[in-house]
């Protein structure tokens, strides 16, 4: 007896290609393709900790959406130093934009190009967006230049975000309840512990997170960078008050708008 699609596994690296295919075949269909990096964290986090994220997100929304999720992208665009420490520091192993562009290009275009109806590009590296942009817009053009649409006859769409674009106001509040920092300093700090701690904390070390100021950096981008200006772990601001509790707070709420937003985007059930 076949099974159903709820039972089926969500991480299309544990489907084979014959129930992808049936899958596909029903209408509507939605790939979700996380996109991270390899990049430091400091000394408690791992390097893998964007993709691990943007992963881990994307399994719960698809789960509540009946979508599908691709192996993500684990290297990314290039760490620069007001976002995610300077791709100076060790560990940090990154693409440049051409190779980024090139890759999500590929992926994006063979799923629309296979009959996927949709692909959500879901991104958990700041540095990245952009070119994950370009890679959705060539792709397009690309089908376009060969006459293919998307599943079901419709045109095919991407859709592209952040993770931490869903982070409301209220969780900001509890999760921060002496005030926000800012995104621009949030690398290795209380979001991503906190995260961490919640969905894998057999990867945190908290015994070697180190508390100290945030970073404090010019409005400019300087090159080469001054390493220096780059706190010594790593951290652009520092984890103090991290914990499991506030991950799943932002995991479930970031997580339950998100699949919202797109359930009523696409029209999937």
């Amino acid at each position: 007896m076949p099974d159903t699609a709820a039972q089926q596994p969500v991480r299309l690296a544990h489907l084979d290609a014959h129930r992808f295919r049936d899958w596909m075949a029903r209408g509507g269909s939605t790939v979700i393709v996380p996109a991270g990096a390899f990049e430091q964290h400091g000394p408690h986090l791992p390097m893998g900790t964007d993709a691990l994220l943007s992963a881990t997100i994307a399994e719960a929304v698809a789960a509540r959406m009946g979508a599908k999720v691709a192996e993500p992208f684990s290297y990314g665009y290039k760490s620069q130093q007001k976002s995610g420490g300077g791709d100076h520091l060790p560990g940090t192993i990154s693409l440049d934009a051409a190779a980024l562009i090139a890759q999500a290009r590929c992926v994006i275009a063979g799923f629309l190009s296979q009959g996927v109806a949709n692909v959500v590009v879901l991104n958990g590296h700041f540095e990245n967006y952009q070119f994950l942009y370009e890679a959705a817009d060539l792709a397009l053009g690309d089908l376009r230049a060969d006459g293919i649409g998307g599943g079901g006859g419709s045109a095919p769409s991407v859709l592209l975000l952040s993770y931490w674009d869903y982070v409301s106001e209220g969780t900001l509040a509890e999760v921060y309840p002496d005030g926000f920092p800012g995104w621009d300093i949030e690398h290795g700090g209380v979001l991503e512990t906190s995260l961490m701690l919640h969905l894998h904390p057999e990867l945190v070390g908290m015994e070697r997170a180190v508390s100290h100021p945030p970073a404090s950096l010019p409005r400019f981008d300087r090159l080469p960078v001054v390493a220096e200006r780059t706190p010594e772990t790593g951290c652009l601001s520092a984890p103090d008050g991290s914990d499991a509790r506030k991950g799943e707070l932002l995991f479930e709420q970031v997580a339950e708008d998100l699949a919202a937003d797109l359930r009523q985007e696409l029209g999937t059930a």
